[in-house]
């Protein structure tokens, strides 16, 4: 037992992280109503809590070489608790996003590459795929507990102390300190790639800024912007930009290694096969995972009308079942093989993914609906008991700390591009499908045609029924039209949510061309996920 003592401690750090993302997108509409805001004002916020923890995860990655692990773990930890503080007290909309997006980002960007590899060097062999197993199981409990605490406490309480209660977890964490050993340190410390870590930052904050608001401002058409290019929505140009920045990144980086400066990540971990194929799987989960978790809610809370703790009920099912499949399919994992292993997990999600939109009507059929997320929670909870020990199962002890940079870019790359992009789907086929309903239905006059088009070019959001009728009414439309067009989005929400949804099973499929190249397990012909892969290129520096 003593030596799980130091897995309780990060254990607890990675539920943390888990947990308050789960409890932001099942308490989405009291945010709203509490900060007089809209649905996207939320979706950005959510947004940019992942952006800054993938921007800044490299950087988060090579301080940990630099400072130590341990030490790093635990002042992320310090700056965590005090963005939890400011998220509890925040008196508007942008002291939250100070508070949780970015200031708890960044703390979260120094707890998870440092807690990726102090999990890595504190257990070797089968306790590390243990120890990997359990760490996704308290990220399914977090998801698990997330939606049913949060709901509880939004909808009786307050959300607010769900914050206050993780500054209270967090100061216990920092008594318990002593349970977590300092690695000893090999090699000279290296710098920081100061250049090196405001492109990676600025490139991946250009490109997920430019997917969050390509639903405000149109991909090509121009809809609702601060500025055009050449005519055009600046959309694509703002996420060729962060593109081009990635680039110069790229150069920057391998021009160092070149010159035997320290890069802020060596681009040389990417050639490995089993690492860049782990990696995208990462990057697929979470985007499948975030994306879906953003889209249900709204389900269930504006078009069934459920409040934030009917809604942390119904989405137990997949919270519940994620925990347990990846705590019980980590030992399996070593049997079978990890490649094996996450394409039953794709599978798995897919087959799910039909489901549940087959259960997308107007009055949710409970049964049909617990089923498939259930199902999503095998599939999820099967990816999460394999890829963080895939993927830092190829490192050497000396990247940990790099290699766990990677790993959490990824995912919270996966995690900002599921909301924005899977947001900026739904809101899409919203409008899409209202302005079709709308031209199609016969009880409109082409004045009201006209006035809801003129609407729409400034913008659409996904709100109630209720407020949509309230909204035809107050401008002046007569009654037998108001309820026409109310109708007519209940209609269009369906198909908005219906095309999100299959956006997640599209990425899911295409998941299936990554998985060549992860470990197949004992008797395949790659390497296993319990054994290190050194790199031709590795130096002493590392």
């Amino acid at each position: 037992m003593r030596r799980w003592r130091a897995l309780i401690v990060l254990g607890t750090a990675q539920f943390l992280m888990v947990l308050d993302t789960s409890v932001m997108n099942v308490s989405i509409s009291q945010l709203v109503e509490d900060f007089d805001t809209e649905v996207t004002t939320i979706q950005a916020v959510i947004t940019l809590y992942a952006l800054v923890m993938a921007a800044f995860m490299l950087i988060g990655g090579r301080l940990g070489d630099i400072l130590g692990r341990r030490r790093l773990f635990f002042l992320g930890l310090v700056v965590y608790g005090a963005g939890s503080a400011l998220t509890a007290l925040a008196p508007t909309v942008w002291v939250l996003a100070l508070g949780w997006s970015v200031v708890e980002g960044l703390g979260a960007a120094m707890v998870l590459p440092a807690m990726a590899a102090l999990v890595a060097e504190s257990y070797r062999g089968p306790d590390r795929a243990v120890a990997y197993g359990v760490i996704g199981g308290l990220a399914g409990a977090g998801i698990a507990v997330g939606p049913l605490l949060g709901g509880w406490v939004t909808t009786y309480l307050t959300w607010r102390l769900v914050f206050a209660g993780e500054v209270v977890v967090v100061l216990a964490m920092l008594c318990c300190h002593q349970m977590i050993a300092e690695p000893a340190r090999t090699g000279t410390r290296p710098r920081l790639d100061g250049v090196g870590a405001v492109l990676s930052a600025a490139g991946l904050g250009l490109g997920v800024l430019g997917v969050l608001q390509s639903s405000t401002w149109g991909w090509v058409s121009p809809r609702n912007p601060p500025f055009t290019v050449l005519g055009f929505s600046p959309t694509l140009f703002v996420v060729g930009a962060g593109a081009a920045v990635l680039a110069v990144f790229v150069r920057w980086e391998r021009r160092r290694d070149e010159r035997g400066s320290d890069p802020l990540v060596h681009l040389d971990l990417l050639g490995r096969p089993a690492l860049r194929s782990g990696l995208m799987a990462l990057l697929s989960q979470n985007l499948i995972l975030l994306g879906l978790f953003f889209v249900i809610p709204l389900y269930l809370q504006v078009v069934q009308g459920f409040d934030a703790f009917e809604t942390g009920l119904r989405l137990l099912p997949v919270s519940v079942t994620m925990l347990a499949a990846s705590l019980l399919a980590s030992s399996l994992g070593r049997t079978v093989g990890p490649r094996r292993m996450i394409r039953l997990a794709l599978a798995t999600l897919t087959v799910a993914i039909v489901w549940l939109l087959a259960t997308i009507d107007p009055v949710i059929d409970d049964a049909q609906f617990a089923g498939a997320m259930a199902l999503v929670g095998v599939g999820t909870g099967l990816l999460a008991s394999q890829l963080g020990n895939v993927v830092q199962s190829t490192a050497g002890e000396e990247e940990r700390s790099e290699v766990g940079g990677l790993q959490f870019t990824a995912q919270n790359l996966g995690s900002a591009l599921g909301t924005a992009l899977i947001g900026s789907i739904l809101l899409g086929a919203l409008a899409h499908a209202f302005t079709t309903q709308v031209a199609d239905d016969p009880r409109l006059s082409e004045e009201t045609r006209a006035e809801t088009g003129v609407a729409l070019e400034a913008g659409i959001s996904f709100v109630t029924t209720d407020q949509v009728r309230s909204a035809a009414a107050n401008a002046g439309l007569p009654p037998a039209e108001a309820e026409a067009v109310t109708d007519s989005y209940a209609d269009a929400q369906l198909d908005g949510l219906k095309a999100a949804i299959l956006a997640t099973g599209g990425i899911t499929l295409a998941s299936f061309l990554v998985t060549p190249n992860l470990p197949a397990g004992r008797g395949g012909r790659r390497e296993t996920a319990d054994t290190p892969v050194p790199s031709p290129s590795a130096g002493p520096t590392r």
